[in-house]
């Protein structure tokens, strides 16, 4: 359930970073952010491994984007982040080289556009869209080729199984943000 998901999510951050609410992002040591990018893997791929049967082809709703959001108080996973979809697709996909290095292209820019949006100031809500629409119209690229499946009925049905992940994503940042920077929280 969900109390015993948080519980846990808090638990391993409280583990790793010593009980410092402050030090989650401003003081990490190489070695911990190195850790916590091991475990955001890890989470990524395990997600994966139990919605495969969903997260896949040219109807998927792929949960563990929903991670892509951490990026947004964790800018350091931007690559990780990338790599982790890279080896799911590698374990799961079946489709070859191509979805695992399309899949790694695109995981990255849609993290590297989260991080772009906390730098610009913007809501953390805005990144909603680049969860939908960055795998949404870059994995049907080359999916449509792979599948043979027209371009723009994969796009439509990419970004409308990317609805529930991005909401996912967004709404993961804004309880962690809350529970790891409560003075910092301003209205957005």
């Amino acid at each position: 359930d969900n109390e015993t998901e948080n519980m846990l999510i808090f638990s391993l951050l409280y583990a790793l970073f010593g009980g410092e609410r402050n030090m989650v992002k401003e003081n990490m040591s190489k070695a911990q952010k190195l850790t916590f990018s091991a475990m955001i893997m890890a989470l990524y791929i395990v997600v994966l491994y139990f919605t495969q049967s969903f997260s896949f082809g040219a109807y998927q709703i792929r949960i563990a984007t929903s991670l892509y959001g951490l990026s947004y108080l964790f800018p350091f996973l931007v690559l990780p982040l990338g790599f982790a979809n890279f080896i799911a697709n590698m374990l799961f996909g079946g489709l070859g080289l191509l979805d695992m290095f399309g899949g790694c292209i695109v995981g990255i820019v849609t993290t590297a556009i989260i991080v772009l949006i906390r730098r610009q100031g913007w809501s953390r809500w805005l990144m909603i869209l680049p969860i939908i629409l960055v795998p949404g119209l870059g994995v049907s690229t080359y999916l449509s080729y792979l599948l043979h499946v027209p371009y723009s009925a994969l796009a439509l049905s990419l970004c409308i199984g990317q609805t529930v992940p991005a909401i996912c994503g967004a709404v993961l940042v804004n309880v962690l943000q809350r529970a790891l920077y409560p003075q910092k929280i301003k209205a957005d």
